[in-house]
């Protein structure tokens, strides 16, 4: 090969190939952090699940329902408030992970369904009268979120 076949070839490199490989890094990355999204959306989403197989657990707290369950044991309080506790923590660490102020449409549907579940829960009396000691010492954005979702569901119409 001649000096000016190696300096077309470094051409053709330089102009086709190195732009070429570039873009497939940045597309590898963009997968990459698309699947780290979806592991991390799938491990608090499991964490859910492993909540509500607690709240089965716990019939006589009756969790499932709006209303405040009436005529507590110490012990069954004691249980609720830290099966709130756990809670407070999961919606905690969804916030942390998934909730962006700027999120595009997927990032959007799956916020929602975190929004749905905390809206949820605030519209239970004892959740929201609860809230307070709940949210202190939490992230301070996540307990203004939550305050105000609180405050949306118990302002709702035909909220109890």
């Amino acid at each position: 090969m001649t000096l000016a076949t190696w300096e077309l070839l470094s051409y053709i490199v330089t102009v086709v190939a190195l732009p070429f490989a570039i873009g497939v890094f940045l597309v590898e990355q963009r997968k990459e952090r698309a699947n780290e999204q979806e592991a991390t959306w799938q491990q608090i989403s499991d964490a859910y699940i492993d909540f509500l197989e607690v709240v089965l657990a716990n019939p006589d707290l009756k969790l499932r329902s709006q209303l405040a369950t009436p005529d507590l044991t110490d012990e069954q309080r004691e249980r609720m408030w830290l099966i709130f506790d756990m809670l407070i923590s999961l919606f905690e660490r969804a916030y942390l992970l998934v909730y962006e102020t700027d999120m595009d449409e997927r990032k959007q549907r799956r916020w929602h369904s975190w929004e749905d579940y905390m809206r949820e829960w605030s519209r239970r009396e004892d959740f929201r009268e609860r809230l307070p000691q709940l949210l202190r010492g939490e992230d301070p954005d996540f307990a203004v979120y939550l305050q105000r979702l609180a405050d949306e569901e118990a302002s709702a119409p035909g909220a109890p």
